[in-house]
């Protein structure tokens, strides 16, 4: 992992003190691309604090994690927990690498989705509604008769939660979990829900996948029968209410998730002033979402996601500021 950053006098700073001058900060970024604006509001305030910040190198969780705990990488801003505990947990990354601050505190939410008309039409509010075959029928799309589950990518983590769901709810026999590049297979599966046809779809929010196909009205959340996840079968994961559910109580299957930023432990006690905005900074989930819907509309390569972080920056200096200046304060 080399770093090759312009200088300084070539970056356009908003006024104040610049601790960071000479320092260079290596991030990543997930391949989702749903996580992409927070790194870059993350890097445009480095680099008002003077620091040197590579654009981000897009990773997947396992290369993110491994790479970060050598120190070849500093930080991200797309930590999801408590999905990725079972990264921080590894003997091998342990007391390398940690969550710091809430981007966003438990106001992210994972499940599975059903298509509203075909819900409403048979009766379907249960993810054990599809161990009927003639029910799972209705979303087969490879002619095996069995439901296809537009699912999760490899190795991000929802997909061994998804994966522990078909076991502990059997549904092996009747549904298939697709996995491929998440966006590609969401693309289909909108416009087989354009054409009218059944869609059954893992997501999660902010995602823009529900400006698409919205909940309530276009899809509803799926229950599952009981709370089971693979590394903590004993949490709770059932809500009492939640908006666009087919049941009440609600139960997702997921945990209620936070966004974090995950950095090097060494980087962090070295370098409190980071460390202290990483502390700090949250963003609103409808900042979020609203971010996401512009990037699905067109405006998606980094030069667009970046100017959406600016403007989102502006949009709230006074608290930006506030944050910079504690950040500053920090320092040894």
């Amino acid at each position: 992992f080399l770093v090759s950053c312009s200088s300084l006098d070539s970056l356009s700073f908003i006024g104040g003190s610049q601790p960071g001058s000479g320092v260079k900060i290596r991030m990543g970024q997930a391949t989702w691309d749903t996580g992409w604006f927070q790194a870059q509001v993350f890097k445009l305030m480095l680099e008002e604090l003077g620091y040197e910040v590579r654009d981000p190198e897009t990773l997947d969780n396992v290369a993110f994690y491994v790479f970060t705990a050598q120190g070849d990488l500093d930080f991200w801003a797309n930590g999801w927990f408590p999905i990725h505990d079972r990264y921080v947990k590894i003997s091998e990354f342990a007391g390398n690498v940690e969550p710091v601050g809430y981007l966003v505190k438990e106001g992210a939410l994972q499940g599975y989705l059903i298509d509203k008309k075909t819900a409403d039409d048979f009766g379907i509010t249960n993810l054990v509604d599809l161990q009927n075959p003639d029910i799972a029928k209705l979303f087969d799309q490879d002619g095996d008769e069995k439901a296809d589950l537009i699912g999760c990518n490899e190795e991000w983590g929802c997909e061994v939660v998804i994966e522990h769901h078909l076991d502990i709810f059997d549904l092996r026999q009747t549904l298939s979990h697709i996995q491929g590049e998440y966006n590609e297979l969401i693309d289909e599966t909108i416009s087989r829900y354009r054409e009218g046809h059944p869609v059954l779809l893992y997501t999660w929010t902010p995602n823009w996948t529900v400006s698409e196909l919205k909940i309530g009205e276009d899809v509803m959340w799926l229950s599952v029968p009981f709370s089971s996840l693979p590394d903590e079968p004993g949490v709770d994961t059932q809500l009492e209410t939640m908006a666009g559910c087919l049941e009440t109580p609600c139960n997702l299957g997921f945990q209620t998730s936070d966004i974090r930023v995950v950095a090097n432990s060494e980087f962090l006690a070295d370098h409190p002033i980071p460390a202290k905005l990483f502390e700090l900074v949250e963003i609103p989930l409808e900042d979020i979402a609203a971010q996401n819907s512009r990037m699905r509309s067109g405006e998606d390569n980094l030069d667009d996601i970046s100017r959406h972080a600016a403007e989102w920056i502006e949009s709230n200096r006074e608290l930006v500021d506030q944050w910079l200046s504690a950040a500053r304060s920090a320092a040894k």
